[in-house]
This record gives structure tokens, sequence and C-alpha cells, in this order.
């Protein structure tokens, strides 16, 4: 049996999607990009601001099923850029401790959608 996760404090799915889904006490949850969920626009300003806005979304899907990121067990994180790496692992790390950082990889990818710069999707678990 899964749980469907929506929440008005992230981004509505760009389709036919869902913002997470829980099942068996693993909560899988879709990529996020920087759209803020209050205004519904891009927040591309520089790679700092635009990786925040797609941790802050990320955090609000956590939070809206009782997670937190000390259960994040997995991290994906597409970029275009892999010049960029070092301001968005400064950002990413800031949500984590040494001690419950999940595993991850990152991956520089040709295009993502509206043309972001980077999206991460996570698993978490308890």
């Amino acid at each position: 049996m899964k749980t469907i996760i929506n929440t008005n404090s992230a981004p509505n799915p760009l389709g036919p999607y869902n913002q997470a889904v829980l099942c068996k006490g693993t909560l899988y949850l879709s990529g996020q990009i920087a759209i803020n969920p209050e205004t519904n626009t891009l927040v591309l300003d520089d790679i700092i601001s635009e990786t925040k806005q797609v941790m802050e979304n990320l955090k609000a899907v956590l939070d809206a099923a009782n997670y937190s990121f000390t259960d994040v067990v997995k991290s994906s994180i597409f970029i275009i850029d892999m010049d960029n790496f070092v301001a968005i692992n400064k950002v990413y790390g800031s949500y984590f401790g040494d001690e419950t950082a999940p595993a991850r990889e990152t991956v520089q990818v040709s295009k993502l959608p509206k043309n972001v710069n980077v999206e991460i999707s996570m698993i978490a678990a308890k």
C-alpha cells in the first residue's frame, strides 16, 4: 500500500506524478527544481539561491510526510554544469550532518525541466 504525499509548501508537480510516495516506511521524493511555491516562479538568481530553493522544496515535502533530512538515505543530484558542483555541494551539505549524510550521486546532464541548473531527488526511510 502506498500513501501519496503532496503539500502546498512545495511546487505543484509539472506532470503526472506526485511530490512523494510513502510505501512501507520508505519515502520516495520526486525531483525538485527551484520553483518558489508562494509565487510559482523560478529562483535562478545564482546557483546558491537556486540550490537553496531546491533544498527548501525538498524540506517541505519531507515535513509534510513527518520526515526530516536525518531520515534521507539516498540523494540524486542532476546538474547542467559540473563547474557548479562546489557551490551546490556547499548548500546541499548545510542541510546534513556528517553522521547522517545520505548516499549520493551527482551527475551532469545536458538539460533539465524549465532549463534550470540543478534538480535533486531523495529517498528517506524510518
